[in-house]
């Protein structure tokens, strides 16, 4: 019977025969079949080539058939592995199932029962495939829900993303404290072909130099007082993925020419090790400092400078993004809502008019502060001026904007204030209607309907 779900198997048996007639039966109902008689060569195989099964033998000349799983399982943990063994004792099943195994099958080899267990293991790994897509898919909305704003300065970084998200090379992204540099970072990460590797991030001014190089480069039992085992640094546990060295200037110079090492040979020695080990990993770097300064100042080596600056991304101050600051207070009033269960439905004018009127020194964290004080405090369906601290209402002092809705001497009726009132947003937001009609906390067409009228 031909299989449902034909795949690429490997057979790894050293008798010869049975891997004949396997390969014969299993060609027979659709299957790809590549065959080996050793560990070592199947290994080898395994480096060139892409199967959606593996198939092994328990008891193999060298290495045996559970510790080539556990050592697949180790670097290929969505790889499937069907053990076959002359021993069906429970003992057995559970040592193949502890070591990786999708399944295990007795020897001798009953077809169509095996032909079952492919099914199934192949089937199991289509949906592996499929959930990996859609992970890969809600990762990237995740990342350009996050990425939000229309001004043109971020639409330059949004842009600059994109065309380099795929690039290996190292990208150095430099900004005031609170501009989303990790977020870019992750941006960065979701949009290139290693998304379905790890994206690690580590502060380099939170940690005590001895500590920060453990955690980088990892060390070997017995390395310092505390090292009771081996420990894989992050180089290594990012490997396939993104690692994001941030405040990458407070990086100790006794450690900068390590972190050189590592961009330049691609692998890493492990504190108190003498063996290297390789690292596939991509570097970013992130800094609210001047790097050139520090490194005229002598603080920061001018290698390890124009080898992570290899692409530089500068983000802009919250402050010089315009319209953004109400995009993204929107945003976070949406979704704070949920956490603290209330029914806030935008900003009233005259405190919109404040936060585009607010200088932000802390920039869009400072902003996510603001809007989350106000929405625990408020007792309003919209943020009110009242619900904003005294900064930003008074900046320097003084009391910002807004201009009255009514010219002195003049009454107007409430269709007449209305109308002031949404051509007053509209100038506030440079003519944008749809970013209008979410402040006013009105849909479109209604919007669209009142200017007509």
């Amino acid at each position: 019977m031909e299989s449902r779900l034909p795949g690429k198997i490997l057979i790894v048996d050293d008798d010869r025969a049975l891997c004949e007639l396997l390969e014969e039966d299993l060609s027979r109902r659709g299957h790809q079949v590549i065959t080996s008689l050793k560990v070592v060569d199947a290994q080898a195989l395994l480096h060139k080539q892409e199967v959606d099964i593996v198939l092994t033998d328990l008891n193999m000349p060298g290495i045996n058939g559970i510790d080539f799983c556990a050592e697949l399982k180790d670097n290929r943990p969505d790889l499937p592995v069907v053990i076959m063994t002359a021993f069906g004792s429970l003992d057995t099943a559970i040592g193949a199932l502890r070591a990786g195994a999708y399944d295990f099958v007795t020897k001798p080899v009953d077809l169509d029962l095996l032909s079952i267990s492919l099914d199934r293991a192949l089937q199991h790994r289509h949906l592996q495939e499929k959930v990996r897509l859609l992970n890969n898919q809600v990762r990237r909305q995740r990342s350009d829900d996050e990425m939000l704003g229309e001004s043109p300065a971020f639409l330059k970084i949004k842009e600059q993303i994109t065309r380099i998200a795929d690039l290996e090379t190292s990208v150095l992204i430099t900004g005031e404290s609170g501009t989303g540099k990790e977020l870019v970072a992750r941006a960065l990460h979701h949009q290139s072909q290693r998304s379905e590797g790890p994206f690690i991030a580590i502060n380099c001014a939170a940690l005590p130099e001895n500590l920060l190089e453990s955690e980088l480069f990892g060390h070997v039992k017995g390395a310092f007082t505390d090292a009771k085992e081996q420990r894989k640094g992050l180089f290594v546990e990012a490997t396939g993925g993104t690692l994001l060295l941030d405040e990458i200037a407070e990086l100790p110079l006794a450690l900068q020419p390590k972190l050189l090492r590592v961009l330049e040979d691609h692998k890493v020695r492990p504190l108190g090790g003498s063996s290297e080990t390789a690292c596939d990993v991509r570097i970013l770097a992130a800094t609210h400092r001047d790097l050139e300064e520090a490194v005229v100042a002598g603080r920061f080596r001018s290698d390890l400078y124009y080898r992570l600056n290899v692409i530089p991304l500068g983000l802009p101050p919250l402050r010089d993004r315009g319209n953004d600051i109400l995009l993204l207070a929107l945003q976070f009033i949406k979704q704070l809502s949920q956490r603290f269960n209330k029914s806030v439905n935008g900003l009233a004018q005259p405190a919109a008019a404040c936060l585009l009127a607010y200088h932000w020194p802390g920039n869009v964290r400072e902003l996510r502060n603001v809007i989350e004080r106000a929405l625990a405090l408020t007792l309003h369906d919209q943020l009110t001026i009242e619900d904003l601290p005294e900064q930003i209402r008074h900046p320097g002092g003084t009391t910002p904007l807004p201009a009255s809705l009514i010219d002195p001497g003049t009454i107007l009726t409430l269709d007449e204030m209305e109308s002031r009132y949404i051509h007053q947003v509209l100038d506030q937001l440079g003519g944008n209607q749809s970013l209008a009609a979410r402040l006013l906390g009105v849909d479109r067409k209604t919007l669209y309907r009142k200017l007509k009228d």
